[in-house]
């Protein structure tokens, strides 16, 4: 697999997700408003993909900045552009307070050694965001059974990780494992995350996979062709609830009619724990046109009204359980995911 964002001769570059799967281009980066203006069009998507690019703009932002006078003021500004780009997803925040900490501690050092640490902790952040990742795989794949054939939703692989993926690791792990499982995709209206990215990457892993519309997904259930669903999330309350891509919500609603797992794979980064549920969590609100249009092309007529809500929240009621790091986090959760709280993990 192509890497999704590196660190190279102290620019930051990123595949073009846009532009997948047609063509696999690279962007480069060269400065902090670059990485933000991607986070922005979605040349780079998927909340941890975003922590990492995050802190990658940060240090490289930082690297900038020629005198020790003006260092304060640049670091916040860097901060408060790039804490502008998305709102929904967690990761961004966390990637952006663990620099600023990093920032606070090193605030007495040499300027030319305040950017070095930087650098080091956006590549730290990179490097352990593949372990977790790993670790994610290692812990899902006992849920995934031989024969069991899995929904997606949206691109939760690594495409939308620094490598590997969450939900898409928990497959591939299983599937390395050697059981045999087939992967139902949902395409992913609007931006079709899931017909343009997660099948490419399955497709480059050799995952048997099929694509499937959005709407398909009930009747495949109800039909007993998909036997569990895993996702990934951008940001996850206190009591469970938990925001991801736009019609997760109803993906949960009908594994739960139907009676199958319904499983949310994500870092502990991903979880918020000032939130005591979700209707707390900001819901980013995209360009009426990505609805109108596919790849450019109007698919509607042009006065149409539409909204884009990107994401919605999936109440906690309907999760069977989440898939960390720190292993599988079963219902109540609200106590559960407390223990996790406690257990002050960055």
């Amino acid at each position: 697999m192509l890497p999704t964002i590196e660190w190279r001769d102290n620019k930051v570059v990123m595949i073009d997700q846009r532009r997948l799967p047609g063509e696999e281009v690279y962007v480069e980066c060269r400065d902090y408003e670059s990485v933000a203006d991607a986070i922005e069009k979605m040349v780079i998507r998927g909340a941890p993909a975003i922590g990492v690019a995050a802190a990658f703009g940060v240090a490289l932002g930082f690297l900038k900045v020629l005198s020790e006078s003006s260092a304060d003021d640049e670091f916040w500004r860097i901060c408060q552009r790039l804490a502008a780009t998305r709102p929904t997803a967690r990761n961004l925040f966390w990637a952006l307070e663990r620099m600023q900490r990093v920032y606070e501690i090193s605030r007495s050092l040499p300027l030319p050694t305040r950017q070095q640490r930087l650098i080091e902790e956006a590549l730290a952040v990179e490097r352990e965001d593949i372990e977790i990742n790993k670790k994610i795989g290692s812990f899902g794949k006992s849920l995934i059974k031989n024969g069991d054939a899995v929904l997606t939703h949206c691109n939760a692989g690594a495409l939308a990780t620094a490598g590997w993926g969450t939900a898409v690791g928990v497959i591939r792990a299983a599937f390395d494992e050697g059981k045999k499982i087939k992967v139902f995709v949902d395409e992913t209206r609007p931006f079709l995350q899931g017909a343009r990215l997660t099948a490419w990457e399955l497709s480059k892993l050799g995952i048997p996979y099929c694509l499937i519309t959005d709407n398909m997904a009930g009747w495949l259930m109800q039909k007993r062709e998909i036997t569990l669903a895993i996702v990934g999330a951008d940001r996850i309350a206190r009591n469970g609830d938990t925001a991801n891509k736009i019609g997760t919500y109803s993906v949960a609603v009908l594994a739960k009619e139907n009676k199958i797992p319904f499983y949310i794979a994500a870092p502990l980064s991903t979880f918020d724990f000032s939130l005591a549920d979700g209707s707390r969590i900001p819901i980013e609100e995209r360009p009426a046109r990505e609805v109108k249009e596919i790849n450019g092309r109007l698919i509607t007529v042009p006065d149409a009204q539409a909204r884009n809500p990107a994401f919605d929240v999936t109440p906690a009621k309907y999760v069977s359980a989440f898939i960390t790091e720190r292993g599988i986090v079963y219902p109540p959760f609200e106590e559960n995911l407390g223990l996790l709280d406690k257990s002050n993990f960055g």
